[in-house]
């Protein structure tokens, strides 16, 4: 069995998918249809920069998407194959949850570049610049991170965001209670605390804005049937209901990424390959929290086609 994975922030830098565009003319109508959809020419700050403006939230979010999109439809249109055929199920990391749903038929591509827009922006927006912070814990499982949260918070928000592996979980919360969790990571047994360069505390209660603004504009634009189903990040289980999707991409906004434990529950539902397009980021993960699977990372024009032939 196979899962189709893709990478969520962080993922982002100049010159993405400016490859794949000078090669594919199926790439280049993915990148003039989110621009279109958006009246904005992210294809060029992806492509040239400026990288300050590429890392804003509210343009990284679909640049990542676009990219992964770009890749997975060069794959699908010039490889002359279909990820329902060679899939068994999605999933995406933070962001990468809407990318998923975009690759299976939840959202057409120009509705998942506009809700990608305004969730940066509304993320962005609720919480003033500064209040709040993110950290990078290294050689922390989830419990010595959960240890260090309670001893950070002193009554401010400080909690588990991301449980990306057993190596690698991520706080997030009100800076100063952050910057007191990279003080202490020492005596919880905590290898290294590092200040992430984020502009907003992302899942974590902070959010509760952008979660409601989100709720809005889903109940907008609904999940649609998928063609496969999808792990969820809050659930770390197999959806397939779009209604209960629906309420789990709000939910996700202030909830953990539940990403290990959504790779464990992958391969316990039997998947053998992972195959992550448009990044190389949670492929690693992958790699650290199960043995024995395989674990693709598909980038450039040369990846997609040892991958097309791989498939065929």
């Amino acid at each position: 069995m196979r899962a189709f994975v893709f990478p969520g922030q962080g993922s982002q830098k100049v010159g993405m998918g400016k490859e794949l565009a000078d090669a594919s003319a199926v790439a280049r109508e993915v990148f003039q249809e989110v621009d279109d959809a958006l009246s904005q020419k992210l294809s060029t700050l992806m492509f040239d920069g400026p990288d300050d403006q590429l890392t804003l939230t509210e343009n990284a979010q679909p640049a990542i998407m676009a990219n992964a999109i770009a890749t997975l439809r060069v794959l699908e249109k010039e490889g002359g194959l279909s990820i329902a055929d060679k899939g068994d199920f999605v999933a995406g990391h933070s962001l990468g949850e809407y990318t998923a749903l975009c690759a299976v038929g939840g959202f057409s591509l120009a509705d998942t570049a506009r809700l990608l827009k305004l969730r940066g922006q509304s993320m962005q927006a609720a919480v003033p610049v500064g209040v709040g912070a993110m950290c990078a814990l290294l050689g922390a499982d989830v419990d010595k991170a959960q240890a260090l949260a309670d001893a950070a918070a002193e009554g401010q928000v400080c909690t588990v965001a991301n449980d990306n592996d057993p190596t690698q979980v991520v706080l997030s919360g009100h800076r100063e209670a952050i910057e007191r969790a990279v003080a202490l990571v020492k005596e919880h047994g905590i290898k290294r605390g590092v200040l992430l360069p984020v502009s907003a505390p992302f899942h974590c209660p902070l959010m509760q804005p952008a979660a409601d603004a989100m709720a809005e504009a889903l109940a907008k634009v609904p999940v649609q049937a998928l063609r496969l189903p999808v792990f969820a990040n809050v659930t770390a289980a197999l959806v397939s209901d779009p209604a209960e999707e629906q309420r789990l991409l709000v939910e996700q906004v202030c909830g953990r990424v539940r990403w290990r434990e959504s790779v464990i529950a992958m391969k316990a539902a039997g998947a053998e390959h992972f195959v992550e397009l448009g990044g190389k980021v949670v492929g690693p993960m992958i790699g650290r929290t199960v043995d024995e699977v395989t674990v693709a990372s598909v980038i450039t024009m040369a990846d997609i086609e040892a991958l097309a032939k791989e498939l065929a």
